[in-house]
């Protein structure tokens, strides 16, 4: 393994930086896959990582930069990668400082018609719009399954408070999943038109990439201890019935009830962070 020339060396911190095909991760949060990596990645202030495959691709050591992934500076979006990076060398990241500003959707736009689906069409049909991926997402803590949870920095906020406050109450809330990439929904479309299922048998079961509030940071899938994740039944917990007393409280919302305009099955467990919708 070959070290790039010193020319970043970011301190530690509980931010993900984003790019559209790689996210740079705080090394700390992240689990080496071989010694080899766990020996550069025990040095490293953060790691870049391919969004469609979840490969390390190069760490951020203090003399520069050392790759993980044979030909990785010739990975697509690299220099995107690389110059936020340097930008974000030149200033303090921390909180929503970091936050403001979101992706562009024009290269999701072209893997959606790649895959034959016509995003206009079905933005018209389900009333949804496409939905862009924060420039930088912070650490709200950890899911059930102690992965990271990450959220923007006002959603990660609110949903700490919200956990304090339903504690107080003896009620437990637990993160079952945050932020999705696009390239996440995109996977499981491209795998399962790769064993031949059509576009639109695959809309049946998978929101069309783009279009989950995920993408957007601000949207939980919440659960409770001893309760099956992202099930109707979750409906008939304290933690449901506290939720839909408290929620609005802190800007969240149910975004599916029964019957939504959206054609989207009924989720009792997926809320929002929307401070401006009405209670």
């Amino acid at each position: 393994m070959q070290a790039m020339p010193a020319r970043l060396s970011l301190p530690v911190t509980n931010t993900l930086l984003n790019t559209d095909h790689i996210e740079l991760w705080p090394a700390p949060l992240l689990r080496a896959r071989s010694n080899t990596d766990a020996r550069v990645m025990a040095r490293a202030s953060r790691v870049l990582r391919r969004k469609d495959d979840g490969r390390y691709l190069a760490a951020v050591v203090p003399e520069g930069l050392v790759g993980l992934l044979s030909g990785w500076s010739r990975t697509p979006g690299i220099d995107e990668a690389l110059d936020r990076l340097e930008d974000a060398e030149t200033r303090t990241v921390h909180g929503d400082a970091d936050l403001a500003g979101a992706l562009p959707l024009n290269g999701l736009r072209r893997r959606l018609n790649v895959l034959g689906l016509d995003a206009d069409e079905y933005a018209t049909r389900t009333g949804l719009a496409l939905v862009a991926e924060p420039a930088a997402l912070t650490l709200a803590g950890f899911d059930r399954y102690r992965r990271p949870l990450w959220l923007t920095g006002a959603a990660g906020r609110a949903w700490q408070a919200m956990r304090v406050a339903a504690a107080a109450d003896h009620i437990a809330l637990e993160a079952v999943s945050g932020y999705r990439s696009h390239a996440y929904q995109l996977g499981i479309f491209e795998r399962k038109r790769a064993r031949g299922q059509s576009v639109a048998q695959i809309l049946t079961v998978n929101a069309a990439p783009g279009y989950s509030e995920h993408h957007g940071g601000t949207a939980l899938d919440i659960g409770t201890p001893g309760e099956p994740p992202a099930e109707e039944s979750f409906e008939a917990t304290e933690a449901f019935a506290w939720l839909s007393a408290n929620a609005a409280r802190f800007g969240f919302h149910m975004s599916y009830p029964r019957d939504n305009p959206h054609g989207i099955v009924y989720e009792p467990w997926h809320w929002r962070h929307a401070p401006l919708l009405a209670g």
